[in-house]
């Protein structure tokens, strides 16, 4: 059987594709940083592929993401008649079965070992024995954090970490940053990625409340490094600093 060729677009998915499928891929976004090294042809951004790019290298399969990628760009790569495989993802057991079903159509034919181990990690997760609650910023100027149906949410639930936005009409809320300090959370959760919030920037704006400062790719990627993301999650969050 001949090699599926696939472009993926989604950061998480590259990763998992690439170790789980040495040379199918044969292009990925700008954004694909993982494995560290990956050698394939680069097509642009998650929000701008460039579609006559990937056109040109005719892939069996393009692997995105309906949160991360565009519609207009999706619909673009379609009528050039290619192959796109949509993933939807909003919760861990999703991510779980979209990751079966991406490395199935992948050309994998033996499930990863990593993938089992992922599972596994989930399934005790160290989570706070009372509930924490928390505020989580996603990006400032403006200021948005999670709201409703997130998996990154999702994953913090299992940690024991409730996002006081969880009920809100909005995924990603604009929410004024003298509301969040008024919400007096038990922890302020700054991830490094969409935003890159770091020790110099981010903790300044909530004084008095402890922040914890989180690897974005363990918090919102849903691939190989969701076996080690419950450690690394957890000991992030019980490192929280005022």
């Amino acid at each position: 059987m001949s090699r599926v060729r696939v472009v993926s677009l989604v950061p998480s998915l590259t990763e998992a594709v690439a170790v789980s499928a040495p040379g199918a891929l044969v292009a990925a976004t700008d954004w694909c940083t993982h494995p560290a090294g990956l050698d394939v042809a680069r097509v642009g951004g998650t929000k701008n592929p460039a579609v006559d790019r990937i056109t040109a290298l005719a892939p069996d399969l393009v692997i995105a993401n309906e949160e991360e990628n565009r519609p207009p760009d999706l619909d673009a790569l379609r009528a050039a008649g290619l192959d796109v495989l949509v993933t939807h993802v909003r919760t861990l057991p999703q991510a779980f079965g979209e990751l079966d079903r991406v490395l199935s159509a992948s050309g994998v034919r033996t499930r990863p070992r990593w993938l089992d181990e992922a599972e596994a990690a989930w399934e005790a997760p160290p989570a706070f024995e009372e509930v924490r609650t928390a505020v989580v910023p996603v990006w400032r100027r403006p200021w948005m954090v999670l709201g409703r149906d997130t998996f990154a949410g999702d994953l913090l639930a299992r940690l024991g970490v409730r996002t006081l936005y969880a009920d809100h009409s909005e995924r990603y809320p604009r929410v004024p940053l003298d509301e969040l300090r008024a919400a007096r959370p038990d922890l302020v959760v700054l991830p490094d990625e969409p935003y890159r919030f770091t020790a110099d920037d981010g903790p300044e704006a909530f004084p008095g409340l402890p922040c914890a400062l989180l690897s974005g790719r363990h918090l919102t990627w849903y691939g190989p490094s969701l076996a080690e993301a419950p450690q690394v999650l957890g000991r992030a969050l019980r490192a929280a600093r005022r």
